[in-house]
C-alpha cells in the first residue's frame, strides 16, 4: 500500500556564495512493510530530501503526500508527532532523561498514562535487546550501540509508521550495526513500518527492498525487489 508520495519535488537554498539546488524534480513512492535506502555522495540531496519527508522543510517545487494529505497544508508538528519518527547517526536522546524515560517521552505526549507509558516503554526497551539494568541508565552511561537500540525504541513509541532513518549506524561497529539494520527490517516486514534509510554503507544498502541513488540532487532506481518506485527524475 502506497504510505509516501513524492511528485516533482524540487528544493532550492540559499548558502553565502550561490543558491544551492538540493533536490531536483524527485517523483517516487513508498510503500508500506518495505525498507528502502538512498544511497549517494556527500552533498548529492540525500538527507535533505529525507529533511522533506520529515516535515522539516517544504518544497519549493511539487508535493509530497502521506496518506493523501500534502505536507505542506497539514500540521506539521502533528505529523512528527503522530506518523513519523526520525533516528540520527549522533542518536540524539535527550541527556538528562534516562533510557527507559526517554522511550516514555513520545508516549506521554500521545497522552498515554503514566503507568502504561512506564510499561509499553520497557516492553519496547526489551524487543530491541536493552537489557533491564540498562533502563535506568542516561545515555552517556550507555554504549553507541545501546543508545541507537533505545532511539529505535523510542521511534516505536512515537506511534507512527513512518521511520526516516539519517545514517543510523554510521557511529557503530560491526555487530551493533547488523543489530539496528535487523531491527529496522523486521520493524518493515513484521511490523508494516515504512523505513527509508540514507547510507553510504553499501552492504547495508544490498539488503534493502528497494535502492535508490541520488546524484546532483536527482534520484534513479538501482535495484528493487518489488515493483515500488515509479517515474523516478534522471531515468
Amino acid at each position: 500500500m502506497e504510505r509516501i508520495k513524492a511528485e516533482s519535488v524540487s528544493y532550492s537554498y540559499q548558502n553565502k556564495y550561490q543558491t544551492v539546488e538540493a533536490v531536483k524534480d524527485v517523483t517516487c513512492t513508498f510503500e508500506t512493510g518495505k525498507m528502502y535506502v538512498i544511497t549517494g555522495e556527500s552533498g548529492s540531496g540525500k538527507s535533505t530530501f529525507l529533511s522533506l519527508l520529515a516535515g522539516l522543510d517544504i518544497p519549493k517545487n511539487g508535493t509530497i503526500t502521506v496518506d493523501g494529505e500534502d505536507l505542506s497544508r497539514i500540521d506539521r508538528d502533528a505529523y512528527r508527532r503522530e506518523k513519523v519518527a526520525v533516528i540520527y547517526q549522533a542518536f540524539h536522546l535527550f541527556p538528562l532523561l534516562t533510557a527507559l524515560e526517554n522511550v516514555m517521552y513520545p508516549l506521554e505526549i500521545q497522552g498515554v498514562a503514566r503507568k502504561e507509558a512506564r510499561e509499553r516503554a520497557k516492553e519496547y526497551l526489551r524487543e530491541v535487546g536493552i537489557d533491564e539494568k540498562k533502563f535506568g541508565k542516561y545515555p552517556r552511561m550507555m554504549s553507541g550501540g545501546e543508545q541507537q537500540r533505545t532511539a529505535v525504541a523510542r521511534a516505536m513509541a512515537s506511534g507512527g509508521r513512518i521511520i526516516l532513518a539519517d545514517e543510523p549506524t554510521g557511529n557503530l561497529d560491526t555487530e551493533n550495526e547488523e543489530k539496528i539494520v535487523e531491527l529496522l527490517i523486521s520493524l518493515a516486514h513484521d511490523r508494516d513500518f515504512t523505513v527509508i534509510m540514507v547510507t553510504h554503507n553499501r552492504q547495508i544498502a544490498d539488503r534493502a527492498d528497494v535502492r535508490l541513488v541520488m546524484k546532483d540532487g536527482r534520484m534513479k532506481v538501482s535495484s528493487e525487489h518489488a515493483v515500488s518506485i515509479t517515474g523516478l527524475a534522471g531515468q
